[in-house]
């Protein structure tokens, strides 16, 4: 049995799409030819110009089983996964799983979210999951999905939120309370996307167009390259995951279709057990930072053009990499602080 296979479904959060969904693209959805989406890239948000992001896992699943301020210092960006929807059209809410992590309390978790800020690390609360059931398709939706995540930013101290909807999204109405959060929060708001692959083939795609449309307000993608099979490159090629040509190629198209370079960032499982396929060793996720930023140790594909101000990587999970000896945090991390 693949050892994914073996977590709970509800628990794995994270979601295998057939290769067969890539055949549905054509290469002339990947025109990419720098769209005008009539908003400059954003602030760093004091967030570092090149961060590494990793998903803290608010449950046990046979990973390593964490407090947030076991969370070591290569990650700069936290999630904590998942807020839960509630039976309001749109709105989150988040419940520590005290038991489930060994008696951790709500004092303590807020706690280490106020230390680990203090250390320069942001904390965002991640809406979704691969199971995750929240749908904003109207105003009034959207209204609570913003209200209820800025509730909770105040209730908790987090710095912002994530989104990792796996079911689909209304880039309308998702871009309408994103937006109405970032008036709340103001501007110091962090917000972070991890789509699935199949989810940023084209900017023509929900996920896509929405990324595009809070691109003033937007930190970082960090889409997920894995759970997919094969997908299209930016070149109208096919390309296996697993391979540092996965990466580079399907990077392109954030980095061609509108993006700003520095709200583009390389998710990868920690470890083989962190995902159902896609896994690469951490050296292949420098291998393909060094070819996007700089040029050099490309596969077969190599892009016209570098782009230096990537912001840098993601993993699934800080708890998979504890399980692996933090092998992967160890070698990315610094790594990515290196970027020129």
């Amino acid at each position: 049995m693949d050892p994914a296979t073996a977590i709970p479904p509800h628990r794995r959060g994270r979601r295998t799409r057939a290769a067969a969904l890539a055949a549905a693209l054509t290469v002339s959805a990947l025109t990419l030819t720098g769209l005008a989406t009539g908003a400059e890239a954003q602030d760093t948000r004091d967030v570092p110009a090149h961060a590494v992001t990793g998903y803290w896992q608010n449950f046990d699943n046979g990973a390593t089983v964490q407090k947030l301020s076991d969370v070591p210092g290569d990650y700069d960006i936290i999630a904590v996964a998942f807020a839960d929807a509630t039976t309001t059209p749109g709105a989150v809410d988040f419940t520590l799983d005290s038991q489930g992590l060994g008696g951790y309390t709500e004092e303590q978790f807020k706690a280490d979210i106020k230390a680990k800020q203090a250390e320069g690390k942001k904390v965002v609360i991640s809406i979704g999951g691969q199971n995750g059931t929240v749908a904003v398709g109207d105003s009034a939706s959207a209204a609570h999905f913003a209200d209820s995540v800025h509730a909770l930013m105040q209730e908790y101290g987090f710095d912002g939120v994530d989104i990792d909807l796996e079911n689909g999204l209304n880039p309308t109405y998702m871009s309408e309370a994103l937006h109405s959060l970032s008036e709340k929060a103001g501007d110091g708001l962090v917000l972070t996307m991890a789509p699935q692959t199949i989810d940023m083939q084209s900017p023509e795609a929900g996920y896509f167009q929405t990324a595009l449309n809070v691109k003033d307000i937007l930190t970082v993608v960090n889409m997920q390259y894995y759970n997919s099979g094969s997908m299209l490159g930016c070149d109208g090629k096919v390309y296996s995951q697993g391979t540092v040509d996965f990466l580079t190629s399907l990077a392109c198209i954030q980095l061609e279709g509108g993006l700003d370079p520095s709200q583009v960032g390389l998710g990868l499982p920690a470890s083989p057990q962190a995902a159902g396929g896609g896994h690469v060793e951490p050296g292949v996720v420098n291998d393909a930072l060094d070819c996007l930023t700089q040029g050099t140790h490309c596969g077969s594909f190599k892009p016209d053009k570098t782009y230096p101000g990537m912001r840098g990587a993601m993993t699934w999970s800080t708890n998979w990499d504890a399980a692996s000896g933090s092998a992967w945090s160890k070698t990315v991390g610094p790594h990515v602080h290196g970027l020129p």
